[in-house]
């Protein structure tokens, strides 16, 4: 049982972090049964949480699994200025109506995760809003502008001669005093919070608490390779649609599958070890891989009946060529009936008004590239006029798909 234990936590350590500190420290505590305050802290600047955000609160998951208080702080007060951590530009912060609107199902997309009944959850407004700027200064003057232009994006911005703001500056003093009003053991965090995360250890010297450890987690790239981030689209959010949550992992780059099995599911590392060898050896198809890895994600967000329903019907869709059972419909009588001429339809404003595009230039360009079809047959041009005299599936890319109901 001991052993058990023993490998439970190495794993716990070792598994998806980039760094640990102090770990002979922390890994005592841990072996000591002691119960620690584990800190992670989650600025709300969007409204969906994608799998790398993730990756932190299952390991904040697994420290509640273990007995430890997880403390989660939403930082309604710091995302009004906005963490520079690898941000080569200005930030600018959020207003609070935004933060707001961002916050609307937080809790609900966390509670997929981490256990919300046995959580410690703050805001930081409650301790921010009330710290007076003599407050503010006092703690300001422990450090000095140096060490904070020294961190590599602020550094590299004044090489550059770009602007580093004020507020920015006063962003990691900030979260470092969460640290000290939660009296946090440990604080965890992105790849890129090791400063912040520093800055906290040093708030909680100056005011007489023991130094926090800290664990940084493994960056997890985006679909395409690049860093994941929602601007660029090449996110998993972790209430996406089953289907598109699938149909996402399928279409990752194959360099991606064993950095996604190691920090997205709790699939054994020697297992993960085994399937790269397998596809390195040319013994196993990368896309079967990708098969797993989706119903493990699938089922992780959701349940075990929901992913292999969801494999079971991509396959069907994608692999057997066959139609998805549940299309929606879309009956253009009765929704854009003055736009219908002879009983025809001109494909763009088919294609646009069933919400299968959001623009005449995306329709444009989807034909030119093969991409419209209606039951199974390209358009060939995108000024074609359809006629709306029977029923008919509308299919743009290879996910999208619309049954045509033109009843009078």
């Amino acid at each position: 049982m001991k052993k058990d234990k023993e490998k439970q936590i190495e794993e716990l350590l070792e598994r998806g972090t980039e760094r640990v500190i102090e770990k002979d420290n922390l890994k005592e505590k841990l072996l000591s049964e002691e119960k620690l305050r584990v800190k992670l802290g989650i600025d709300p600047t969007g409204t969906k949480i994608h799998l790398g955000r993730a990756t932190a609160l299952w390991k904040l998951r697994k420290f509640q699994d273990l007995g430890h208080q997880a403390v989660l702080i939403i930082g309604d007060f710091t995302a009004q200025i906005g963490d520079a951590s690898d941000k080569k530009e200005m930030r600018t912060g959020l207003s609070k109506k935004e933060i707001k609107k961002n916050m609307e199902n937080y809790l609900d997309q966390i509670g997929k995760i981490i256990d919300l009944d046995k959580a410690e959850v703050h805001y930081n407004s409650e301790w921010l809003e009330k710290l007076s700027a003599g407050k503010l200064l006092s703690i300001a003057k422990k450090f000095t502008a140096q060490q904070m232009i020294q961190r590599r994006n602020f550094k590299e911005r004044w090489e550059k001669s770009k602007p580093i703001g004020l507020h920015e500056i006063n962003y990691p003093l900030l979260q470092g005093y969460d640290s000290v009003q939660i009296k946090a053991d440990l604080e965890l965090g992105g790849y890129d919070q090791l400063f912040n995360l520093k800055i906290g250890r040093e708030l909680q010297k100056i005011f007489n608490q023991e130094p926090q450890d800290m664990m940084t987690m493994e960056m997890l790239y985006g679909l395409d390779g690049r860093k994941m981030s929602t601007s660029w689209g090449n996110v998993i959010n972790i209430i996406d649609d089953p289907k598109e949550m699938y149909g996402k992992i399928m279409s990752m780059k194959d360099e991606l599958i064993y950095d996604y099995f190691r920090l997205c599911t709790d699939v054994d590392l020697k297992e993960i070890e085994e399937i790269k060898e397998k596809i390195e050896g040319g013994n196993f198809n990368p896309k079967k891989a990708k098969e797993k890895l989706g119903r493990e994600i699938v089922e992780r967000y959701y349940n075990k009946k929901k992913a292999k329903k969801t494999a079971k019907e991509f396959n069907r869709v994608f692999k057997d060529k066959e139609l998805p059972e549940d299309i929606k419909e879309f009956n253009p009588f009765k929704e854009i009936e003055e736009e219908i001429k002879d009983g025809k339809l001109d494909i763009i404003t088919l294609t646009c008004a069933s919400g299968m595009a959001s623009s005449n230039n995306e329709v444009k360009r989807l034909v030119e590239q093969g991409g419209v079809k209606i039951d199974g047959e390209k358009i060939e041009k995108w000024n074609k006029e359809i006629n709306l005299d029977k029923e008919f599936v509308l299919q743009v890319g290879k996910k999208k798909f619309r049954k045509i109901v033109p009843e009078k």
